[in-house]
């Protein structure tokens, strides 16, 4: 089983920036990408970022260059880092993990945590 756990939602003003983190539970498990999702109110579900470990993070056209990832091996956890944030980027945002074992493929989503940016 591989567990995804979020935190570091929270109300921020436009502008401003948000640290989010996936704390990653993989047993024995292997990785083979990961994705950050967001869902606002009445919206469906979109992709803000894919990434693998080893190419370059593909990013929701809506960002613009605003967020970026990093990883903390040590701790099993990613992160997201978000800067410039507009009320639009209003929405719960949620860690997925593709994983595989013994030939086996597995979908996994955290719980998801709430952002809110207020105009």
């Amino acid at each position: 089983q591989v567990q995804l756990v979020e935190s570091g939602g929270d109300l921020v003003q436009a502008g401003g920036s948000l640290r989010l983190s996936c704390a990653v539970s993989r047993s024995d498990w292997n990785i083979n990408f990961m994705r950050w999702y967001r869902q606002g109110p009445g919206k469906r579900r979109e992709l803000v970022a894919h990434f693998t470990n080893g190419s370059s993070t593909v990013w929701g056209d809506f960002v613009q260059g605003r967020f970026t990832i990093s990883r903390d091996n040590a701790k099993n956890t990613v992160y997201l880092q978000m800067n410039s944030l507009k009320p639009e980027d209003t929405a719960v945002y949620l860690c997925y993990a593709n994983a595989m074992r013994d030939g086996r493929f597995g979908d996994y989503f955290g719980q998801g945590t709430q952002v809110t940016v207020s105009s």
